[in-house]
């Protein structure tokens, strides 16, 4: 039995509440169960120097938690002067997740970035995170194609990311806290509406797994993000 009471194949609830931030041109608040990630999109008409008149935008990400995300107070990262490795890491992640389903030569000469903010952490803030980010991408780029229409859609599919692991010996889908720091293996899934691979990480954290446990874990995140495409399109009305 998990802690939650959820069956294996079972989803947190999902949430995703479009319009939360009336400054930014698409924002998001995603609720993956009790860990909660606000998401806004922001669209500059510049680029970084190193990609200025190649014709195509650029998609980027950062990614923080707040103090008071977690059961004890974190010392905000501004504070110590740097980021950490994992919150790089995150914050490439979420980045490369949206281009891959992107085509920036059509989004033009400009910049959008994901500011993705974890007011609250109960396990699978990077999951939660991306699924977010990809609403508020979206609402973003049809606030610009209402303004100046894209010749088509940047925006190709959708993309969606879920975890998934082996606690207490049992493959488990949408990890919270309290199995995400018990598991056997820890893996995070990002697929594509599709049903495209985007990115896989999994890690054993005690005994190594073969090649039919990561299989399960896949299926798992299909269940997963099944549900989360559903949520993505009820968001943004299409």
């Amino acid at each position: 039995m998990r802690p939650s009471g959820r069956a294996p194949d079972m989803m947190r609830p999902v949430e995703i509440i479009p319009h939360v931030n009336p400054h930014a041109e698409g924002s998001a608040l995603v609720k993956f169960g009790a860990t909660h990630v606000l998401v806004t999109a922001s669209v500059e008409e510049r680029l970084p120097p190193w990609l200025r008149g190649k014709g195509e935008g650029w998609v980027t990400a950062e990614y923080g938690m707040l103090p008071r995300a977690t059961h004890t107070r974190g010392e905000r990262e501004a504070a110590r002067g740097k980021q950490s490795g994992r919150t790089q890491e995150i914050q490439r992640l979420i980045g490369r997740s949206l281009r891959a389903v992107t085509d920036l030569a059509l989004l033009g000469e400009r910049q959008i970035t994901l500011d993705c903010d974890v007011l609250q952490a109960d396990g699978g803030t990077r999951t939660a995170a991306i699924s977010g980010a990809w609403v508020a991408l979206r609402l973003a780029l049809d606030r610009i194609h209402a303004a100046t229409p894209f010749a088509a859609d940047p925006l190709e599919r959708a993309v969606a990311a879920v975890s998934c692991g082996i606690f207490k010996g049992v493959p488990i889908l949408d990890l919270d806290y309290a199995e995400d720091s018990a598991a056997a293996t820890d893996g995070n899934f990002v697929l594509t509406s599709d049903d495209h691979l985007v990115e896989v990480q999994a890690t054993a954290e005690r005994a190594p797994f073969d090649e039919e446990t990561l299989l399960r874990l896949l299926r798992l995140a299909r269940i997963g993000c099944a549900e989360i495409f559903a949520s993505q399109r009820a968001a943004v009305g299409r």
